[in-house]
């Protein structure tokens, strides 16, 4: 039987076929929408788990209508032995008393019994069914993105609030997010380097940005620099700074008036952040690395945690808790809140994870022979990854766990020993501890740093959860821990980060002790055993493009420009014809008057002044408040709209708020009369817009904008390198930006064969470029809009450009023979006639060509217009070749 979160996936699927269909709501489909570039189908920013978890929270959100975890379950699970399945209660005894009892006498036990919970393990399923407001987990692998998905959850639902206003909003104007630890807290410092601009659309997100506060709590502060009250509040946290908590710690030499002092600040310092975050509305609570509310201590750190989220839950609009893990399994148990979940083997596939395939070491040594073992770890490493580092530079790291801070001092020598013998010098050794200095402090947090000259980290205590370090390709465990209860696999793992342009595997160096310690911790947090891991090969790559042309001039064409202009200069700003709509109102209750009374022995002071003081009106603003917003939006005069407004409901009466778009509607049938008038303009096309890549350091400190692809692996093949054609490309021409990803074998063909031809005679030709690759609007200007065969507006870049030095340019697009009907009348169609259209209006400039093929390369009949029209003029077949200059960075 599926999984909830099995059965998510398939609905979220349907739903994202049917374009994200809400009726009141419709903006959520343009944020989901954005997150896909329209003409290729290529992700824009969010990785596919990040999109894809962000849909199933906003379906859970809008279609489901935000339930209760348990209401969830019911709705999918209507049989009631497929829901004692899907809750992990189909025990022999626990179904006999489903039967005997019934389902709600089985609830109430779970809900009451302490000693039944105790008995069959039930702790999880407890809190699944006891929270009083909807509670998820998004369950995403390490190097997946959690930090970066919750910013999205965050900045959607502020978006939605300020598209959707109202006292009756139901979407989430201030967020908290938490996490248990201060490593991990450092990590969330990631939600104010998120770039939003790539996660809203430009209109959704200018009011975003205007609006949003981020506020970190720091050390020392009993409040929160918050406005009570106020919306669009980002706060991020540590449980340690927020929970309900007394404090346990007492100094030796405190008094007991000292320790009830500083007791009491503690208290007052908890209450004063919660209070500051409860009287914010309409909250929502994210809780990272939320598998520590769970596990050994769900008793113990639970209660903690959800001490606090019940305490805002009481005190302000709680919409939501969102919860984040990488481990959402509990001894062998699929937690029961997963509501999406992209595990190890998934990362590894998707090449967000560094494969270990053959590359988990497991040695068979006793504790006296540990030395041995830490030698042979580090002479392996540095035989296999002593010349391997990130596309930044920055080498390969191993990093060594020890148990104790002893058995650091004790191993350090053999360290140092082998790498001595390696010809390495001891100054690569970084020790980071509980009792680190703050230089070795410092050291360890700039490790992704290039210039970082520490390759081996000792570790006691340190780096498992929380440390993000691409630059760490091994890690090994240097004795069998006594008591390990995650730290294997939380160790051993923390090598798996992967980074754009890295194709080496990671390794983990195990006693055979520690690997079964591995490979149980695996199954009981992951779902997944070594084996697994093991067989989880890349299924797609990630390749990082670097921009090597600059100063490409723009391709300056002619384009129609449509412009709404109105029929006449001024509106006329005496309104008339409006009439009451006729839409129903549905009035409430205001209010009821009661005043106090000085009379001993009464169950209440309150007393009501008079039944017929009960009043109902209509909600809506009064008639100058309603006259000014639609003045505003269609600048007309206030006093005139005033005027209509009172002829229409009385002075002193209010306009009911169901009865303004209809008003908005008649006001804008009146004044905005206009029309659309076409205007030929001349406009310059960017091929290359560098501020659209990243800027970063090469591996020689040198500035390069680059960008990152992903691709599947059998297509690795397409990617075309200057380097690899360097030898026969003398001109060089193409290579805008390196290396070239082809869609597919013909477009390469094509362009290996061009780029011959052009070499044998360069004179004619400034350059040749493939555009088909590039298709985001920030990166280039090079692309038409056209109507799609969905009714929606969508960008086509076409395949090639090749410019000739008079300013003729050739306009190529590759297609497979079976797309040739579709090229009639389908998509590739409506893309043709829009170019064609660029071509009609640039006759003496533009030249374009579909060439369709039914192999994997360019017949020669096919290539000879292209040649054609870079060949020189025979009066020119004399002159010398002109010399080209490119500028690289």
């Amino acid at each position: 039987m599926l999984h909830l979160y099995q059965l998510l996936r398939q609905n979220v699927a349907s739903w994202r076929e049917d374009d994200y269909p809400i009726e009141h709501y419709p903006a959520i489909a343009e944020i989901l929408d954005y997150a896909v570039l329209p003409e290729s189908g290529d992700l824009r920013f969010l990785r596919a788990a990040q999109l894809r978890a962000l849909e199933t929270y906003w379906y859970l959100r809008l279609v489901e209508g935000t339930p209760h975890i348990f209401d969830l379950y019911r709705r999918y699970y209507t049989r009631p032995v497929d829901l004692l399945v899907a809750l992990g209660l189909d025990r022999d005894e626990i179904k006999d008393l489903a039967l005997n009892e019934g389902l709600d006498a089985l609830w109430q036990r779970i809900r009451e019994d302490d000693d039944f919970i105790k008995a069959h393990k039930l702790e999880s399923v407890r809190e699944t069914l006891t929270l009083d407001y909807p509670s998820y987990i998004l369950a995403l692998a390490m190097g997946a993105g959690k930090t970066i998905l919750v910013g999205a959850i965050i900045a959607s639902e502020f978006a939605m609030a300020l598209e959707y206003p109202g006292d009756d909003c139901p979407f989430i104007q201030n967020a908290l997010v938490f996490a248990p630890g201060l490593t991990i807290l450092e990590s969330l410092r990631e939600l104010a380097e998120v770039d939003y601009g790539k996660i809203l659309p430009p209109r959704l997100y200018a009011p975003f940005a205007a609006s949003y506060k981020l506020i970190f709590t720091r050390a020392g502060e009993k409040d929160l620099p918050v406005i009570r009250g106020s919306r669009y509040n980002l706060i991020v946290t540590n449980t340690e700074k927020i929970r309900i908590q007394k404090r346990a710690y007492r100094h030796a030499s405190w008094t007991d008036l000292q320790y009830r002092l500083k007791l009491e600040q503690s208290e007052e310092v908890a209450n004063l952040r919660l209070q500051a975050i409860a009287s914010l509305p309409n909250l929502g609570v994210f809780s990272d690395e939320a598998h520590h509310t769970y596990g050994r201590e769900v008793g113990r750190r639970l209660k903690r945690v959800r001490q606090t989220v019940n305490y805002l839950h009481e005190k302000t609009d709680l919409v939501c808790v969102v919860n984040t893990t990488g481990t959402p399994y509990y001894e062998r148990q699929l937690l029961r809140d997963v509501v999406v979940w992209y595990g190890l083997s998934q990362g590894i596939r998707d090449d967000i994870l560094k494969a270990v395939d053959g590359s988990i070491y497991a040695y068979d040594f006793d504790q006296q022979h540990t030395g041995q073992f830490v030698a042979q770890v580090v002479r392996d490493f540095f035989q296999t990854y002593g010349d391997a580092a990130l596309p930044n530079g920055a080498p390969a790291r191993l990093a060594i766990y020890f148990p104790q801070t002893d058995d650091l001092q004790e191993l350090r020598p053999v360290v140092e020993k082998t790498l001595l013998e390696m010809g390495y010098p001891t100054g690569i050794i970084l020790r980071n501890t509980s009792k680190s200095t703050q230089a070795e402090i410092d050291a360890f947090n700039r490790l992704d740093d290039p210039r970082s000259p520490h390759r081996v980290i000792l570790l006691v205590n340190k780096g498992t959860e929380g440390w993000d370090c691409p630059s760490l390709f091994a890690c090994a465990l240097a004795r069998k821990l006594k008591r390990s209860q995650n730290f294997v696999l939380q160790a051993s793992t923390r090598c798996l980060r992967q980074v754009i342009g890295n194709t080496r595997k990671a390794r983990i160096y195990l006693s055979m002790d520690n690997r079964g310690a591995l490979d149980r911790q695996l199954q009981e947090t992951y779902g997944e055993t070594i084996e697994e891991l093991n067989r989880a090969s890349q299924n797609t790559r990630a390749a990082r493009l670097v921009v090597r042309k600059l100063d490409i001039p723009p391709l300056v064409i002619t384009k129609i420009v449509k412009r709404v202009v109105p029929e006449t200069s001024e509106v006329s700003k005496d309104l008339g014809g409006l009439y009451k709509p006729d839409v129903p109102v549905e009035p409430v209750m205001l209010t009821q008057v009661y005043t106090l009374q000085e009379q001993p022995g009464k169950a209440s002071v309150l007393k009501q002044v008079a039944e017929e003081q009960a009043a109902y009106a209509v909600p809506g603003p009064d008639l100058y408040t309603a006259a000014t917003q639609l003045a505003a939006v269609y600048r007309l005069d206030v006093w005139a709209v005033y005027a209509e407004l009172k002829r229409l409901y009385g002075a002193g009466a209010a306009v009911p708020d169901a009865h303004l778009p209809a008003l908005a509607a008649q006001i804008e049938a009146q004044t905005c009369r206009y029309r659309i008038e076409e205007e030929e303009v001349e406009i310059a096309l960017a091929l290359i817009k560098p501020d659209g890549f990243t800027l970063e350091p090469d591996a020689d400190g040198n500035a390069v904008y680059t960008a990152e692809i992903t691709y599947q692996k059998g297509k690795e093949h397409l990617l075309l390198s200057w380097k690899e054609m360097a030898a026969r490309n003398d001109g060089d021409f193409g290579f805008h930006y390196d290396p070239y990803n082809f869609d597919s074998n013909p477009e390469k063909d094509f362009f290996t064969q061009l780029l011959g031809a052009v070499n044998l005679e360069p004179d004619q030709v400034e350059d040749i470029y493939f555009t088909g690759g590039l298709h985001d609007p920030r990166k280039t200007d090079f692309y038409v809009e056209y109507l799609g065969v969905n009714g929606r507006w969508h960008r086509y870049s076409p395949d090639f450009i090749i410019r000739r030095r008079d300013g003729r340019c050739y306009i190529v697009e590759i297609k497979a023979a079976r797309f040739r009907d579709d090229a009639v009348d389908g998509e590739d169609g409506r893309k043709a006639v829009a170019v064609r259209k660029w071509v009609s209006l640039n006759p003496e400039k533009l030249k374009y060509e579909m060439i369709f093929t039914p192999s994997d390369t360019i017949a020669f009949n096919q290539l000879e217009p292209a040649k054609q029209f870079v060949k020189p003029p025979r009066s020119q077949f004399l002159k010398p070749p002109r010399s080209r200059k490119t500028s690289e960075v």
